[in-house]
């Protein structure tokens, strides 16, 4: 941990580059772009000095420390598209927030519980215009197998810790997200055994 309130994540700088290329291959020019459990504030901090600078960057998280350490990483780097982080739990109805353009959520839905993916593609769907997108990172399994050994480590160890969380199907992903009237996503293999998978807004369920 920095000297101050700024948390770092050492699994950011890895990753962090290859998501804002995908990011710029399919998040709009401008608009609002509100990102779920953002965590330490390293990954929004970047996207938005990497991004269109007409984007505007939302971040958010349900934990005090994180929304503190994302302020403080905002304050430090001096971007100026970032707004204060506001508390959000993807798992809770009605969020504080009525419109975005872009919903993009990384390492989330395996260190949560499902109610958390529900939520998720339902306030997503609730926010987000016909043509929006939702952009989600993260392990997943795919035909109800691991993609590699250590994705599976992995699951064991999360469910050990948590026995609702895990590396979820990416089929029941999608499965939901078609349920809240997202499109077949565009799945985008990644380093270290990742997936992006984007989904498109299509109607109003």
């Amino acid at each position: 941990m920095a000297n101050d309130a700024r948390l770092i994540a050492p699994a950011t700088a890895r990753n962090r580059e290859p998501i804002a290329s995908i990011l710029r291959r399919h998040l709009p020019q401008s608009g609002l772009v509100l990102e779920i459990a953002s965590g330490s504030g390293e990954h929004v901090v970047y996207f938005a000095a990497t991004q269109s600078a007409d984007l505007r960057f939302q971040p958010s998280d349900p934990d005090a420390g994180a929304r503190a350490s994302v302020d403080a990483w905002v304050e430090s780097s001096g971007v100026a598209n970032v707004l204060p982080a506001i508390a959000l739990d993807a798992a809770a109805e009605g969020w504080p927030l009525q419109r975005a353009h872009v919903v993009i959520c990384i390492n989330m839905i395996h260190i949560a519980p499902w109610d958390a993916a529900i939520g998720l593609m339902r306030g997503a769907a609730e926010i987000l215009p016909v043509g929006g997108v939702l952009y989600l990172y993260g392990p997943f399994r795919r035909n109800g197998c691991h993609t590699a050994a250590s994705n599976e480590t992995f699951d064991r160890s999360l469910r050990y810790r948590d026995a609702s969380w895990g590396v979820r199907d990416l089929e029941d992903v999608v499965k939901l997200a078609k349920l809240h009237g997202f499109s077949q996503p565009i799945v985008e293999e990644m380093p270290a055994n990742n997936l992006s998978v984007i989904f498109i807004r299509l109607a109003t369920v």
